[in-house]
């Protein structure tokens, strides 16, 4: 009961569709009530006319009681017509054989009109009449059978109820879901959003109760978008505010390093230059990010995978050749993304530059291309120690590195992939490549295949 009542209070459909079940089923048993209780008094006073028709028969047409059993009652009647017509007199009336006619007791002071009277233990409704030959009548019936006639005469006025009544229920319920199926739509909408996904929601066809909501969340969204532009232009801004004093350091050190110098000074040199260059990748590297969380143009054209990866292997090659790699491509199989060719840039050059960078000297980076379900699969595989599970989730968060890691990076190379993925409506899959020894790292990325003219 209290996991009823708390449903009840958290959920204004349940609450609405209790509330007018509830009204109805008030309502409809008052209702109920009150039309057996009128068809049951409505079905004695139908009774009563019947006694009074019968004593008003008996008066014009004075027939003898002989055709009439011992009991008063018409021969071959059924159990529902049980009605008894004698005489109220000081004597019996005595038939032509000397039988009485007086199955019923009554009392001969009896008044005209209508009585209820217990006689021999069961109750009787009786009419007395006085007819025109002076003679007084009782007219008399089971109330037993009038109450059982009464009854069902009564049940039948309720079937509309125990019929109507559940429909009507069904009914209700089914209206009221469909009245709250444009916000449960609203709520589906905005819960499959991406996150860079906010653009103002669409309230014309929205009842006018849910709109102020609907106005207020699209401020809401409003100020969240203004505010990760702001965030993102300021990432962008101050990258490229540090890329020229970074520049300016890199050629100073540059010079420096023509001059006479000892080999400690040298030494230290180099590590400067080092860290230099670490800093301009990192700058190199916010500035993708920003441009990853940032909202592109569609796409105008088809981009081929092949030519992706052509590109990206002759920036990344020389990188490759200094760890001596095997890298390249397999198969030839290619296919049209209808994605940006920008997008699909920074995302195989960002996998390919981890790959290479986590793969130990003489390993190897395969490249490759397949369709799966209508879309196409881009598959970056490498020979290096892989991601554990446990770590696979984290691994897209900015400046995480993996445990154990010696390698120089700057931990934002996943992240740019995540963000260009989660705008463009991609999906990305983290697998070993060799499963059995749990080595290697395979990276599956399903993008929509541009559709066939």
């Amino acid at each position: 009961m209290d996991g009823f009542k708390k449903r009840l209070n958290e959920s204004v459909q349940l609450k609405l569709s209790f509330s007018l079940s509830l009204t109805i089923l008030i309502i409809a048993l008052m209702a109920g009530i009150f039309s057996f209780a009128s068809a049951f008094d409505e079905a004695h006073e139908l009774q009563d006319d019947m006694l009074r028709q019968v004593a008003a028969l008996f008066d014009r047409q004075h027939p003898p009681l002989a055709h009439l059993g011992d009991d008063g009652r018409a021969k071959d009647s059924d159990e529902e017509s049980r009605v008894i017509v004698q005489y109220l007199a000081n004597d019996s009336k005595i038939d032509g054989n000397g039988g009485t006619r007086t199955p019923l007791q009554l009392p001969i002071t009896l008044p005209d009109g209508l009585h209820t009277l217990e006689v021999n233990g069961e109750p009787f409704r009786i009419l007395v009449k006085s007819t025109s030959s002076s003679e007084r009548i009782a007219v008399a019936q089971e109330t037993g059978v009038r109450d059982e006639i009464a009854r069902d005469s009564a049940m039948r006025t309720l079937m509309p109820f125990l019929i109507l009544v559940p429909i009507l229920l069904l009914i209700v319920g089914d209206l009221v879901r469909k009245i709250f199926r444009p916000i449960v739509s609203l709520s589906t909408e905005i819960d499959q959003r991406a996150e860079q996904e906010l653009h103002p929601i669409e309230e014309s066809h929205l009842p006018a109760e849910v709109r102020p909501f609907v106005v207020a969340i699209n401020r809401l969204l409003a100020r969240i978008d203004q505010s990760m532009e702001t965030q993102r232009r300021f990432v962008a801004d101050a990258a490229h505010e540090l890329r020229s004093p970074l520049t300016a350091l890199s050629l100073q050190a540059e010079r420096l390093d023509q001059a006479d110098m000892s080999d400690l000074a040298r030494e230290r040199l180099m590590t400067l230059r080092r860290g230099i260059e670490r800093g301009r990748n990192l700058l190199d590297q916010l500035l993708s990010l920003a441009k990853a969380q940032a909202a592109l143009d569609r796409p105008k054209s088809s981009v081929s995978v092949q030519h992706v990866y052509r590109r990206v292997l002759e920036d990344l090659m020389p990188l490759a050749e200094d760890k001596h790699i095997d890298i390249g491509v397999e198969g030839k199989q290619d296919v049209q993304l209808w994605v940006n060719e920008l997008d699909v840039i920074a995302i195989v050059k960002n996998l390919v530059d981890n790959a290479i960078r986590y793969t130990p000297d003489g390993g190897r980076v395969d490249l490759s291309v397949t369709t799966e379900d209508g879309r196409a699969m881009l598959r970056i595989e490498d020979s290096g120690p892989g991601i554990q599970v446990t770590e696979r989730e984290r691994v897209f968060d900015p400046f995480y590195r993996t445990l154990g890691s010696d390698q120089v990076g700057s931990g934002l190379g996943l992240s740019i992939v995540k963000a260009v993925i989660n705008r463009i409506g991609a999906e990305i899959q983290l697998r070993f490549s060799d499963e059995v020894r749990h080595s290697g790292l395979c990276v599956c990325v399903l993008m929509p295949m541009a559709k066939a003219l």
